[in-house]
């Protein structure tokens, strides 16, 4: 155990203070700032591209200074209401929630992407007084800018009126949002999960003897898994945390590279492109480098019982160069189903990545620690951190105990205790194993279980894992959707990169069908549908798979079965080769307009709703047709035309009249 641990294991770890201590949000600030004072809290690149940094004796005047001015601006609201903190990650994040906790105020933690009807929902069911926000909606609360609440770095006079209860919620944006209320001690409990890691993997929290820790910001903080896993433990451990200008690819891996990142902590899809994209660059090598690649993967996995040859070091140093640098030691997915081909490419780079789990309801509960990377390979979540039970109901659901668990819960605006049973477990709602030594193994979520013809139980994570590999696939789910009263459709949902050619398409259409054919018997795939836009996704974690579902149910046009004909209108009266001679060049001109390739464009695809064009992209389009078909669309029919059949149908009405003329 490191010296610097032994404080925290004495104060708190004694079974009897365990269950007594009320550690406060105030008493993890002070702890926070006065152990890690000449530390350096963050880092991030400034316009010039330059690396930034300063310091946790720096983020205590800042958060003490904007605390000050939430106090002037809200003097005039009740304090201990909600606060609403709607803000992307950014080095002053941290300031401006343990700003609102000082000036007296709950803060609520928002998804900065949300938009406004779902905002002002969440404000409706919180009773929110105030919202922190750079965002570009009006409410019908004060609303604070970051330039309201952050202008300088100079020292501020504050009285701190502390509150000690944090809200996180669903990523719903209408109807009932389900709102998680904590406590400081709930955090504090959470913070001692971590206190077993030391011992058990040198590589995750590590003393600053042993090397610089940087965590990269990239999940973001109003999530359970950013929140937790990367700002509450390595800010209170006192590491820094590095802040990339965006979540885009070429920020991320150059912020990585730059400032030396050693801990990546992201959802699969990450991981999942990390993988792809090595996969795609290897297999246009010469075979001498393909082969070379693969034994280097065994080696690093420890398939193979032998080193790396100078030239496959060489080759791992320039994938590493090209991907998140070569400082990063650990590295953790979370928030989903994690494949075991990607598991084995990531960590046959030479990245360690294990498996996390948590949930908004009951913080991370469970990390895999073992630095044997075949049981990393395992894709297991590990065993149950420190003062978390686990345990199996009848159904192999996994219910959860601890005092990280929220104390208090909103739903529709009425607040309730947490649901918990008789001997104080949690629901997780997700089917598990737990094995012998402890680990357990996510096999999916109870509610995205699909029921077959047979009556077997088909995990929708196992069966997209088929998939994974295929090109130009950015996302994809599958799911259940109602076949009868006791029966469900078992349906794959494809979200297609919008680069992809309609050659491209059609061999990914083959790929996903040939893939299809030979799952097991009773996962058979009944229908594939075509995302028109991209998938829903909670939190920006996980795909919506309820959302979708109802959606294709409801026969929603933004999904559309690939094994359908385009629905067209009746032009039986017109001559068919008339017909084509307008429909395709047109269909042309909606591709070379919007950037989309012909395959996403619909007969009766809306050119704003469905296709994402808009009005000046419109006019764009009337141009051309003008120039193209020899006619000229009237201004009345302007905005009134928005489809492949509407154009085509107005067009040959034109050129019939002019003919007749």
């Amino acid at each position: 155990m490191y010296p610097e641990y032994e404080k925290v294991k004495k104060y708190l770890d004694d079974a009897s203070l365990l269950e007594q201590t009320k550690m406060t949000m105030k008493d993890i600030y002070e702890l926070t700032i006065n152990r890690n004072k000449k530390n350096v809290v963050a880092e991030y690149l400034n316009a010039k591209g330059k690396v930034k940094s300063y310091k946790y004796k720096d983020f205590d005047i800042h958060t003490r200074y904007i605390a000050s001015q939430i106090s002037s601006l809200l003097k005039d609201e009740k304090k201990h209401n909600v606060v609403i903190l709607k803000v992307s990650n950014n080095p002053h994040w941290g300031e401006i929630f343990y700003a609102i906790l000082m000036s007296g105020f709950i803060p609520l933690l928002c998804d900065a992407r949300n938009q406004k009807d779902g905002t002002e929902n969440l404000i409706k069911q919180s009773k929110a007084v105030a919202i922190i926000s750079d965002d570009i909606y009006e409410y019908d609360i004060k609303k604070l800018s970051l330039q309201d609440i952050y202008s300088d770095k100079k020292k501020a006079s504050v009285t701190p009126d502390w509150e000690d209860q944090v809200i996180l919620c669903s990523s719903g944006t209408t109807g009932d949002i389900k709102m998680m209320i904590f406590e400081g001690h709930n955090f504090a409990h959470q913070i001692m999960a971590s206190l077993e890691m030391p011992e058990n993997t040198k590589d995750l929290m590590y003393p600053s003897s042993m090397g610089k820790l940087k965590n990269l910001a990239m999940i973001p903080f109003h999530h359970i898994f950013g929140f937790v896993a990367v700002f509450l433990w390595f800010t209170y451990y006192g590491k820094t945390i590095v802040y990339p200008a965006s979540i885009a690819t070429k920020d991320i891996l150059g912020i990585c590279q730059k400032c030396g990142v050693t801990h990546v902590f992201s959802v699969p899809l990450l991981w999942d492109s990390i993988a792809k994209t090595v996969t795609r660059q290897i297999s246009m090598m010469e075979p001498e480098y393909q082969e070379m690649f693969d034994h280097l993967v065994k080696v690093n996995t420890r398939e193979l019982d032998e080193e790396l040859s100078f030239k496959e070091r060489i080759m791992l140093a320039k994938l590493q160069g090209k991907m998140l640098g070569k400082k990063v030691r650990y590295c953790i997915s979370g928030g989903g189903y994690l494949p075991d081909e990607t598991a084995k490419i990531v960590n046959g780079l030479g990245y360690p990545l294990y498996n996390g789990y948590g949930m908004t309801e009951v913080g991370v509960v469970a990390v895999e620690q073992s630095p044997d990377v075949k049981t990393r390979l395992g894709c297991r979540i590990g065993k149950a951190l420190h003062g978390v039970t686990f345990k199996l109901d009848d159904k192999n659901e996994l219910w959860i105990k601890s005092n990280i668990t929220h104390v208090r819960e909103i739903i529709g605006g009425v607040m309730k205790d947490a649901k918990l049973d008789k001997d104080g477990f949690f629901a997780s709602g997700d089917i598990a194993v737990i094995e012998d030594d402890g680990r357990v193994f996510i096999k999916g979520r109870n509610k995205d279980v699909i029921i077959n013809a047979d009556g077997e139980n088909i995990f929708p994570d196992e069966l997209e894992l088929a998939y994974r590999g295929v090109e130009h696939l950015s996302n994809l789910c599958v799911l259940g959707v109602k076949k009868d009263k006791h029966n469900e459709s078992i349906v794959l949902v494809l979200e297609i990169e919008n680069s992809t050619t309609d050659e491209e398409f059609e061999e990914l259409k083959k790929q996903v069908i040939e893939i299809s054919k030979n799952l097991p018997k009773g996962a058979k795939i009944d229908d594939i549908y075509l995302a028109k836009n991209k998938l829903p996704m909670a939190n920006n974690m996980k795909v919506k798979r309820f959302v979708v579902r109802q959606a294709i149910e409801e026969n929603s046009p933004d999904y559309v079965s690939i094994n359908e004909k385009r629905e067209e209108k009746d032009f039986s009266k017109y001559d068919p080769a008339l017909v084509d001679s307008v429909r395709e060049p047109l269909r042309e001109a909606f591709s070379k307009i919007l950037y989309l390739p012909k395959f996403k464009i619909t007969d009766d695809g809306h050119w704003i709703n469905d296709l994402g064009g808009d009005s000046m992209s419109y006019v764009e389009l009337i141009q051309y047709i003008d120039a193209n078909f020899d006619v000229k669309i009237p201004e009345e029919k302007y905005g009134v035309l928005t489809s492949i059949n509407e154009f085509t149908e107005e067009i040959i009405r034109l050129k019939l009249e002019k003919e007749k003329k």
